[in-house]
């Protein structure tokens, strides 16, 4: 059994940087990809970007693309988000998951059912 557990989200103001963590157990961390989404009420979970198992390789959507960096640890089992120029629009719950297909397709990263495991998140609040 595969175990998420994101931290970090909290309420910052626009413009502020702030980083999100999400330690998994569990599992074979390194053998896998491991993307972020972020959903907000009354919106669908979108894609916000993932990390290819060995942090070589990264894809991130285009409303994020140059402000947020995914990376990751896998001596510590953890990946991270950081999130630069902070808006109102990126308040949502934010959550990582495991990405369950091997190869890293530019168009089945950003997919929901391409990933397995999800965490329960962690909700990011910005105010302008």
């Amino acid at each position: 059994q595969v175990t998420l557990v994101e931290s970090g989200g909290r309420l910052v103001r626009a413009g502020d940087s702030l980083t999100l963590s999400c330690v998994a157990s569990g599992g074979a961390f390194s053998n896998y990809g491991m993307g972020w989404f972020r959903q907000a009420p009354g919106k669908e979970r979108e894609f916000v970007g993932l990390i290819w198992r060995s942090g070589g390789v990264a894809y991130y959507s285009d409303v994020v693309k140059g402000r947020f960096m995914v990376s990751r640890d896998n001596a510590k089992n953890t990946v991270y988000l950081r999130m630069n120029k902070l808006e109102p629009e990126d308040t949502a719950t934010y959550y990582c998951a495991r990405y369950n297909v091997v190869i890293d397709h530019t168009v089945r990263v950003r997919e929901v059912a391409s990933y397995d495991y999800w965490g329960r998140g962690t909700q990011v609040t910005v105010s302008t």
